[in-house]
């Protein structure tokens, strides 16, 4: 049984496959692998087109979001790292620290 098991791993097939030739279209005569294409015809209603474009608003909203976040996030952390940077050096005050002023 091993060796069946191994000779059928050994054998290689060859799948020819035919073609006409080049200038020959297959016509609306001709047999074709589905026969009714009515039910894949995708002609969009007023309702689909307006639902299309919400979630394509949303969409876009949602990555302008993602880009403002990511600005931000970048903002963030290059100001992080410059007081870092001041404190490690040593200097004082690096940070501002605004206190309200007192009216008398």
């Amino acid at each position: 049984m091993a060796n069946d098991e191994q000779s059928s791993h050994d054998e290689r097939r060859v799948v020819s496959f035919r073609r006409g030739p080049a200038g020959t279209r297959r016509t609306a005569t001709g047999p074709t692998p589905v026969q009714d294409l009515g039910k894949y015809d995708d002609r969009e209603s007023a309702d689909d087109y307006r639902n299309r474009m919400i979630v394509n608003v949303a969409a876009f909203l949602f990555v302008v979001a993602l880009i403002g976040a990511g600005f931000w996030l970048a903002d963030t952390m290059a100001r992080m790292r410059k007081d870092q940077d001041c404190v490690l050096s040593g200097r004082r005050g690096c940070t501002p620290v605004e206190a309200p002023q007192q009216r008398w």
